[in-house]
């Protein structure tokens, strides 16, 4: 069970975009893809068959999930991530400094 997910809001602690905040679009291994963080433009070809066109396209590159923190609304700030087991069995993610459950 990961500690980020897809669709979790999350901040990024270091690196050239640190302070900055969105949505993670996949996480692949030990690296995750956030949205309008980390953006790079790459020069593509055109893909008739795939109906692509070519040209300089801007989009996200991938950031090592050490880099970010799951991000808490109700602190609004960048909090770490632990789990715990409720009564029911159920495993799930909880926030360090509260205590409180992860909605997800």
């Amino acid at each position: 069970m990961n500690r980020i997910r897809k669709g979790d809001q999350v901040l990024v602690i270091t690196g050239k975009n640190k302070g900055q905040h969105g949505d993670v679009l996949r996480v692949e291994g030990e690296r995750v893809f956030v949205s309008n963080v980390n953006l790079i433009k790459r020069h593509t070809k055109p893909n008739p068959q795939a109906n692509q066109a070519g040209g300089i396209v801007e989009r996200e590159a991938s950031i090592h999930i050490s880099n970010v923190q799951l991000f808490n609304p109700a602190s609004g700030k960048g909090e770490r991530v632990g789990f715990k087991t409720l009564e029911d069995g159920r495993k799930v993610r909880v926030y360090r400094s509260s205590g409180e459950v992860v909605d997800a």
